[in-house]
């Protein structure tokens, strides 16, 4: 683990240098969470994240700014609608269905960024250099007929939409928001954060009292994840009220 976690560094730094010597712009494959917080360990300016969508999960690195080389960085990203030739004959497909048959192409991991489903259709970001491999070869999902094509970009209705809610916490806390989010004990929210499944911002906390700032995003692996939109007040007894957007 330890030798692939340089190997990851060391990439991250040769994309970075291959930039700036070359005046060009550079792009990691996508990167989970963890991934992104040894990004944001190794390297602390110089590049932006991308995945599709403003919200995303995974994201490619891009090294280089428009400021540095006077032009939009492209990145190589593409954007494909998979949906059952027959929604009447169709199984229900979820996430690990749209996933699991695209691996089964021979796909990498790395090279598909989130997968968003939307009315049982899939709307899977990737690399561009797999896209048409996916379109041409990716008949069935689970056991329904599928075809696929590609999208300039997401639909706004398939986009995940949160809800509102609000909460009463006694402090800024991270783990008591959690405990609060998502109706848990405060020794589960702990649990949550000493086990690296909690992140701010896309960035690995392991600080149970790390506070909370308007507009974090906060993601819990095996809960979900919210924004913390805004404080809208406190109570009688003192405590704090806080609006969140829960996905």
């Amino acid at each position: 683990m330890a030798d692939e976690i340089q190997i990851l560094k060391n990439r991250f730094k040769e994309l970075y240098n291959r930039s700036q010597n070359r005046n060009i712009y550079t792009y990691s494959d996508f990167l989970n969470m963890h991934e992104q917080t040894l990004l944001h360990q190794e390297i602390k300016f110089g590049f932006a994240l991308y995945g599709g969508y403003e919200d995303a999960e995974r994201k490619i690195v891009c090294f280089g700014s428009e400021d540095d080389f006077g032009y939009a960085p492209q990145p190589p990203v593409a954007i494909i609608r998979i949906a059952p030739l027959s929604q009447k004959f169709s199984d229900d497909l979820t996430h690990r269905d749209f996933l699991g048959s695209i691996l089964g192409l021979g796909i990498k991991r790395e090279t598909l960024g989130d997968i968003i489903i939307k009315s049982n259709k899939g709307y899977v970001i990737c690399l561009e250099g797999i896209a048409q491999y996916i379109i041409d070869n990716l008949t069935k999902v689970r056991h329904t007929s599928v075809y696929c094509e590609s999208c300039d970009t997401l639909p706004q209705d398939a986009l995940p939409q949160p809800t509102e809610k609000t909460v009463i916490v006694s402090s800024l806390r991270l783990d008591g928001i959690i405990s609060a989010v998502y109706n848990v004990s405060r020794s589960k929210s702990s649990a949550l954060i000493d086990g690296e499944r909690v992140f701010i911002n896309g960035k690995l906390t392991a600080n149970n009292s790390a506070p909370i700032k308007e507009n974090d995003i906060i993601s819990v692996r095996g809960q979900g994840r919210f924004r913390f939109k805004e404080i809208s007040g406190d109570t009688r007894k003192g405590r704090i009220r806080i609006l969140c957007e829960v996905y």
